[in-house]
């Protein structure tokens, strides 16, 4: 099944954003299937997920250790750091054989660098002993020769991890529900990809950045944010035909029907802030050359109709060159009902200015939930907003925002789960800007009722979604 089956005419259907490790078990597991089920069940024809790669220590996914590799904690068996998995037998498997060199061109480096990890208690690369950090080719080998055992064990879990996603792709599939996946535009510093490919990011000698990725001061901050990551060095990129940026795509195509690349506008410039400056304040703009990396990609996709199944994210501060980018390429960008209520006419949250190359939210995983940010406002706001959802009382305006999204033009409307069971801001996913408590929020089976399905398929079939 393909996402281009359903960007043509005037189709419309509705999905649901819910991280794996947001289900009871935090695993792709049984309860994995059971969800999907439900999902049917409900009318909801797309899943959408946060990235699902291996997060550092505060639990972000958009923090990872590897842009390519899944996270061996979404496996039901044991991945504790002595957790070594038996690899041995695997060794016959063609299947397996067939894998490894299909992903060889990031796997052994992943494997290696968390395999070194874990032998140096976990210090960030940049900090190994030089003949490590710098890829010593014969300081790597005896490496690899001494800790195979563990090197292969990291291997395996990352094969367990993929075969395990496509049983669970096809599984959606067959229930005619759509894979939704999403990419962080930056990769971290200390990450597998900066570690193999250090000419491709803006490093110093030392593997240092010399100047960081952040967004600069706005309404909601006066020192901007200063995000840390290493910017690409987009010139080497070019050169050898972003061939780092189309594997990490196709890499992400081969797991998903649709992909949205975060912070979008950085493909057209990026807030490039001198890595010895502490905020984000005295930093430029710098033109990047996305316009020529979506164009390779369209070229890579055999595709008829020349769409790319990849979705912007377009929230924030966003101009006309950004814009531009974006429909040259028909890609859909992102409308978030919470903030639509302001006195602007033009405003793209707003129902009546939501198209069909749009996708339309109550809120995202940044989003306090609907209800939480309902209790938040004061009266007079509580007043204002129930006025435009011609509704009575306070209670009722997170249900009015589904079904507003839902009567949008947009060809998706995709609602948090939480904001189907109504929950308060202790179900928030993530509050940005913070690092204590996010990414924790799971839900319990008995919320997931016959009646929530049937609520949910009522209003997806009286918006005309399903």
């Amino acid at each position: 099944m393909q996402y281009t089956d359903i960007m043509q005419g005037d189709t419309r259907i509705a999905g649901v954003l819910l991280h794996p490790t947001s289900l009871p078990s935090g695993k792709l597991d049984q309860d994995v299937f059971r969800w999907l089920d439900f999902m049917e069940e409900a009318g909801l024809k797309l899943w959408q997920v946060l990235p699902l790669g291996v997060p550092q220590g505060n639990l972000s996914p958009y923090q990872c250790y590897s842009a390519f590799a899944l996270n061996p904690a979404l496996l039901e068996i044991d991945t504790s750091e002595n957790g070594v998995v038996e690899a041995t037998s695997a060794q016959d498997n063609k299947e397996y054989q067939q894998w490894l060199q299909q992903e060889d061109y990031w796997l052994d480096d992943y494997a290696l660098f968390m395999a070194l990890k874990r032998v140096f208690k976990y210090q960030a690369w940049y900090q190994w002993e030089a003949p490590y950090k710098n890829r010593d080719s014969n300081t790597l080998a005896n490496f690899k020769q001494q800790y195979s055992v563990l090197i292969e064990s990291i291997i395996w879990q990352q094969y367990q991890l993929y075969t395990r996603w496509q049983t669970i792709r096809d599984y959606a599939t067959e229930k005619g529900i759509y894979l939704f996946g999403d990419m962080p535009i930056f990769v971290a510093h200390d990450s597998a990809d900066v570690w193999a490919n250090q000419t491709s990011f803006l490093l110093d000698d030392q593997g240092m950045p010399t100047v960081v990725a952040g967004v600069p001061p706005d309404y909601f901050s006066e020192t901007g944010q200063r995000w840390g990551n290493p910017h690409y060095n987009w010139d080497a990129m070019q050169e050898n035909g972003f061939d780092w940026w189309l594997k990490r795509l196709h890499n992400h195509l081969q797991l998903f029907d649709l992909v949205r690349i975060d912070h979008f506008r950085g493909l057209e410039a990026v807030w490039v802030i001198d890595a010895s400056c502490e905020t984000a304040i005295d930093g430029e703009w710098q033109k990047v050359a996305g316009n020529k990396l979506l164009e390779a990609l369209q070229k890579s996709i055999p595709s008829e109709s020349g769409e790319i199944p990849v979705v912007a994210e377009d929230l924030g501060v966003i101009t006309p060159e950004v814009n531009a980018l974006r429909e040259k390429f028909r890609l859909p960008g992102m409308s978030v009902l919470q903030f639509s209520f302001d006195g602007f006419d033009d405003n793209p949250h707003k129902p009546k200015n939501i198209q069909h190359d749009r996708i339309a939210y109550t809120g995202t995983h940044d989003n306090d939930t609907t209800e939480g940010w309902v209790q938040s406002l004061n009266d007079d706001t509580q007043r204002y907003i129930m006025q435009i959802l011609k509704i009575e009382t306070v209670e009722e305006i997170t249900d009015a925002l589904i079904k507003m999204a839902f009567k949008t033009k947009a060809q998706l409307a995709v609602v948090p789960l939480q904001d189907f069971l109504c929950l308060d801001s202790t179900a928030r996913m993530n509050i940005p800007g913070t690092v204590d408590d996010n990414w924790q929020w799971q839900f319990d089976w008995e919320q997931i009722t016959n009646h929530l399905a049937v609520d949910i398929r009522q209003k997806i079939e009286l918006s005309g979604r399903l």
